[in-house]
């Protein structure tokens, strides 16, 4: 069956409807995506490091949670399906951070972008990823630019940074 996502306008609104491969081979074809960053009590923040079977970014470490909005879904909608589906949490609490544009040779991807605080147990999805950890900032500043995260986050980064007061 095929997978359908939401195409928007550089403002988000929604424009249509087109399959991952479509969105995924056109970077005309702006999707929406939704990404949730976690933070632990500390301030320290949580990467997902990608399954290795994935198509894209395989092994690299990503944000806490990120996934496509279908076709027809809301949003908070996504987020919520994609925080249950990759680490098992509710981020119905989760607050709006910013949005932002990401293109590629291959797609363009309207992200929109949360923040939650959580403390209680994960339950990441082996088939998604890898592995997930709580990383402070200075240990991630240590990883740009080595091949470890993914572009996406890398750019994403300074707009998070901005958020977030460092943490040790």
């Amino acid at each position: 069956m095929k997978e359908f996502f939401q195409l928007v306008d550089k403002k988000g609104n929604p424009v249509g409807q087109a399959t991952r491969e479509e969105c995924h081979g056109n970077p005309l074809l702006i999707h929406m995506v939704v990404h949730l960053h976690v933070l632990d009590l500390s301030g320290k923040l949580l990467l997902q490091k990608r399954a290795g079977s994935k198509d894209t970014n395989p092994g690299l470490w990503d944000t806490s949670v990120g996934g496509h909005v279908r076709a027809g879904e809301g949003v908070r909608d996504a987020l919520e399906r994609e925080a249950r589906e990759e680490l098992g949490i509710d981020a119905a609490g989760a607050a709006f951070l910013y949005d932002y544009l990401f293109s590629t040779a291959i797609e363009t991807e309207l992200a929109r972008c949360f923040l939650l605080v959580h403390s209680a147990g994960l339950a990441p999805d082996p088939e998604e990823i890898d592995e997930v950890r709580f990383f402070s900032l200075t240990e991630i500043d240590a990883m740009i630019g080595k091949g470890s995260l993914t572009p996406m986050f890398e750019h994403e980064l300074t707009l998070l940074r901005q958020r977030l007061r460092p943490s040790p």
